[in-house]
C-alpha cells in the first residue's frame, strides 16, 4: 500500500526518466560498456536513499523517545516512578523539539505538498496531530495552564515513521524489467571487416554490417542470415517452444540464441527498431498507463482529516461561546486532535502489509506490488503462458510409431544413441526417453548436425538419420502413414528416424504438462474463475494443450505486444485479469494486467515485471496467492474500520458533548484510549492467517 503518495509518484517519475535514458544510450555510439551499469545503480541509489532516510530519522526519533517518556509526568504515574530534577520540563521539551522537527519533517513537509496539491491526506493528519500537540505542550511548558502531550507527540511520529520505512523498503524493490530487458543483449559483436573480423560494441553497430554470430552466442541485434544455417531459440522472446531451423534469407532477432551453426548476419535494425526494445517501449508504456487505485487508507484518512479540522474548530468555538475560558476550551480541542491521531490508522495497513508478507514468503509467494495484490481477491480471468508455466518447457517423448520391421525400443535405441552427445531439447527428450525404459545405448559412428533438419551418423556400415519432416520432403522420401498423420495434425514435434534411406520409424515429442497443472486450472475453475492460455506456439499444440488441461480458452501465435493486446482486450470486456507467466516475452502482459504472476525459475524480466512471484514454480500457488489476498485485504477492512470506527464515539467524548451528565474526557484518557486503539489494531494484524 502506497500511504506516501508524493513519494511514491517521486519515485516512479525518477524511474521512467531513468529507463528512457538507458534506451537512449544504447542507440548512441561509441559509449562505454559501464554506461548502464552506472545509471542502474543510481537509480537503485535514489529508492535506497530515500528509504535510508525514514530508517535514520526512525532511528534518532526512537532514541530520543526512551528520555521523553521517562520524563513524562504520566506515564511516571502509570507505572509508578518518579523521575524529576531542577528544569526537567526545560530538557523535555528540547528533546520533543527534536523529534518534532526532525522525526516530523517528512509529514510536515508531506503537509505542504498536500495542501499544494488540494489533496489533503495521511501526511496533513499526521502534521496536524503532531503540530497540535507540539505548540499547545510548549505553550504549558512556558507558562500556559495545562497538561502536555510529548510522549504522544514522540510516539506518534515514531510510529509513523516505521510506517512509511516499511512502505519505502517496498518501493526499494519496484520493477527493474526494462534494465533486465536491456542486459539481455550482447555487448559485443563480431564485426566483420575487409580487414577481417573485428569484436566491437554491439551500440556501435550500423544498418548493413555484417556480423558473425558463433555457436552458443546471441543474436546483437535484428537482421537477416546472408550464409549459414542453424537452429536458434527465440523461446525466451517469442515464447516458441522449440528452436527454429534458419537458413539464408530468414530473420533472425536481437538477444535470440544462435544453438548449431555459424552464421553471417546483415543488421537491418539498430537501437529503438529492435524488436527487443519494441518490447521495452511495450513495458515502459504499460508501467506508466497501469491504473493505480487510491488506497483505502488515504481515503479514510482524508476524511479523518477534514472531520479533525472541521470538530477540533468548532470544539473550541463552542466552549467560548458557552462562556468557557480560552485554557477549557482549548484543552478540549487538543483531545479531540489527539484522539483522531492516526495511531492505529498509521498502522492498520502497514502492520497487515508486514504480516501478510511474512507469510506469503513462507509460502513461497513474494509480493512486489501491494495495491496489484490486493485486486488478486477480485480476479475473475486468469491467463496462462504455456511454455515454462503451464508445461515445463521440455520435450518429453510422447508416440513411438514403427514404420518397417524395427520395435518401438529399438527405434527409441537407434534413435537416443545418435543423439547421445547432443544438448538440443528434442534430442535430449529422447535421450531421456531411453533412460527411463532402460534401454542401452549403442556406440554410433561420426555424427554431424544437419542444422534445422536433424543429425546424421553410421553404425555397423548402414547410415542413420534423425530428421525433421522438413528433410523428407526436401529428399522426396514420401511416407503414408495415419497415425503419422494425425499425430502431425496435432501439432506433436515429430522426427524420423531413417536407416539407408528408408523410414523405419517416427517419434513425436511433446512439451511436457506440469503434473500441477490440471489441478490448479480445476480448483480456479471451481472458484468461478476464468483460466486461458496465451502462446507463441502453433494453433495445433495449443489446442492440444488446452483440451488436455480443460481450459475455458486459448490464444495461440502470439507475439508479445499481442499478448498485452489479448490481456487488455479482456480488461475491456469488464473482467478483472491476472497473467501468469515466466518469459522474456511475458512481461508487457504481466504489467498490463491488473496481477501480473511470474513463475520463480523464470527470467528476472518477468520476475521483474511481475507483482506477485511464486517461487516453487508451482501453478497450484496461484490459489493460494488468492486464498492470501482475500484474508489480508478483510484484515485490512477490519482494521481500518476499527481505526476510523473508534472516533464516532471517542471524538464526542473529546469534544465534551457528554459534559452535562458529568462526562468529560480528559487529554491524558484520550491519549490512553488512542494507544488502546493502536494495541487492537496490532493484536488483528497478527491473527491473521491464511
Amino acid at each position: 500500500m502506497k500511504h506516501n503518495n508524493h513519494i511514491t509518484q517521486e519515485a516512479k517519475t525518477y524511474l521512467h526518466e531513468h529507463h528512457r535514458r538507458d534506451m537512449e544510450l544504447h542507440e548512441k555510439h561509441s559509449k562505454e560498456e559501464n554506461t548502464h551499469t552506472h545509471h542502474k545503480h543510481s537509480h537503485e541509489e535514489h529508492h535506497k536513499m530515500m528509504m535510508e532516510d525514514f530508517k535514520k530519522r526512525l532511528i534518532v526519533s526512537a532514541i530520543l523517545t526512551v528520555p521523553i517518556l521517562l520524563l513524562s509526568p504520566l506515564i511516571q504515574r502509570l507505572f509508578n516512578f518518579t523521575f524529576a530534577f531542577r528544569g526537567d520540563k526545560y530538557l523535555l521539551f528540547a528533546l520533543s523539539a527534536s523529534v518534532y522537527f526532525y522525526g516530523g519533517w517528512p509529514f510536515l513537509n508531506g503537509l505542504v505538498k498536500e495542501f499544494k496539491r488540494k489533496n489533503p491526506g495521511m501526511m496533513t493528519l499526521i502534521a496536524l496531530a503532531i503540530t497540535t500537540a507540539f505548540f499547545y505542550s510548549t505553550a504549558v511548558t512556558f507558562g500556559l495552564t495545562g497538561k502536555t502531550f510529548y510522549w504522544e507527540l514522540a510516539t506518534l511520529i515514531d510510529i509513523m515513521l516505521l510506517g512509511h520505512y516499511i512502505e519505502m523498503r517496498s518501493l526499494l524493490g519496484a520493477s527493474r524489467a526494462l534494465e533486465e530487458l536491456i542486459k539481455l543483449m550482447p555487448t559485443e559483436a563480431h564485426l566483420i571487416t575487409p580487414e577481417g573480423i573485428k569484436d566491437i560494441p554491439v551500440s556501435e553497430l550500423k544498418k548493413g554490417d555484417i556480423v558473425l554470430v558463433k555457436p552458443g552466442e546471441k543474436m546483437p541485434s535484428d537482421g537477416t542470415i546472408i550464409e549459414g544455417e542453424t537452429s536458434i531459440n527465440e523461446a525466451m522472446l517469442t515464447g516458441e517452444s522449440k528452436p527454429i531451423y534458419k537458413k539464408p534469407g530468414d530473420k533472425v532477432i536481437g538477444g535470440s540464441i544462435n544453438l548449431e551453426g555459424a552464421i553471417k548476419v546483415r543488421i537491418e535494425k539498430t537501437g529503438k527498431e529492435t524488436y527487443l526494445m519494441q518490447v521495452i517501449e511495450l513495458v515502459k508504456q504499460a508501467q506508466e498507463t497501469k491504473s493505480k487505485t487510491q488506497n483505502l487508507a488515504n481515503r479514510a484518512a482524508f476524511w479523518l482529516t477534514l472531520i479533525a479540522i472541521g470538530v477540533g474548530a468548532l470544539t473550541l468555538g463552542t466552549w467560548l461561546s458557552f462562556g468557557k475560558t480560552f485554557v477549557f476550551a482549548l484543552e478540549r480541542m487538543v483531545t479531540v486532535m489527539v484522539i483522531t491521531c492516526p495511531h492505529a490508522l498509521g498502522l492498520a495497513v502497514p502492520l497487515v502489509v508486514a504480516v501478510s508478507t511474512a507469510i506469503s514468503a513462507k509460502k513461497g509467494i513474494l509480493i512486489r506490488n501491494r495495491e496489484a495484490f490486493e485486486k488478486a481477491k477480485d480476479l475473475q480471468v486468469i491467463v496462462f503462458d504455456k511454455t515454462g508455466t503451464l508445461t515445463e518447457g521440455k520435450f518429453e517423448v510422447s508416440d513411438i510409431i514403427p514404420l518397417a520391421d524395427l520395435s518401438e525400443k529399438e527405434i527409441l535405441k537407434y534413435a537416443a544413441s545418435l543423439e547421445s552427445k547432443s544438448t538440443h531439447p528434442i534430442a535430449q527428450g529422447i535421450v531421456e526417453k531411453a533412460k527411463e525404459r532402460g534401454i542401452e545405448l549403442l556406440e554410433i559412428g561420426e555424427s554431424k548436425i544437419l542444422p534445422g533438419k536433424g543429425i546424421q551418423g553410421a553404425l555397423e556400415g548402414k547410415e542413420i538419420l534423425l530428421v525433421s519432416p522438413v528433410f523428407l520432403k526436401e529428399n522426396d522420401i514420401n511416407l503414408e502413414n495415419e497415425r503419422v498423420d494425425k499425430v502431425l495434425q496435432e501439432g506433436k514435434t515429430a522426427v524420423f528416424l531413417v536407416i539407408d534411406k528408408k523410414p523405419i520409424g517416427m517419434i513425436a515429442l511433446v512439451d511436457r504438462i506440469r503434473s500441477e497443472s490440471k489441478e490448479a486450472i480445476k480448483k480456479l475453475q471451481d472458484m468461478g474463475i476464468k483460466t486461458y492460455m496465451l502462446t507463441g506456439d502453433n494453433a495445433r499444440v495449443a489446442k492440444w494443450v488446452a483440451d488436455e488441461l480443460k481450459l475455458d480458452g486459448f490464444f495461440a501465435e502470439v507475439l508479445p505486444h499481442e499478448k498485452a493486446e489479448k490481456i487488455q482486450q479482456l480488461q475491456k470486456e469488464g473482467f478483472t485479469v491476472a497473467m501468469v507467466g515466466d518469459g522474456i516475452n511475458d512481461a508487457p502482459a504481466l504489467i498490463q494486467a491488473d496481477v501480473g504472476i511470474a513463475i520463480g525459475a523464470g527470467t528476472d524480466v518477468a520476475i521483474e515485471s511481475a507483482d506477485i512471484v511464486l517461487v516453487k514454480n508451482d501453478p497450484r500457488d496461484v490459489i493460494m496467492a488468492i486464498d492470501l489476498a482475500k484474508a489480508t485485504y478483510k484484515k485490512m477492512v477490519q482494521n481500518l474500520a476499527w481505526a476510523t470506527g473508534y472516533n464516532a464515539f471517542a471524538i464526542p467524548l473529546a469534544a465534551g458533548t457528554f459534559y452535562s451528565y458529568g462526562i468529560l474526557l480528559s487529554p491524558a484518557i484520550g491519549a490512553i484510549l488512542m494507544s488502546l486503539s493502536t494495541v487492537i489494531v496490532a493484536i488483528n494484524a497478527k491473527l491473521l492467517k491464511a
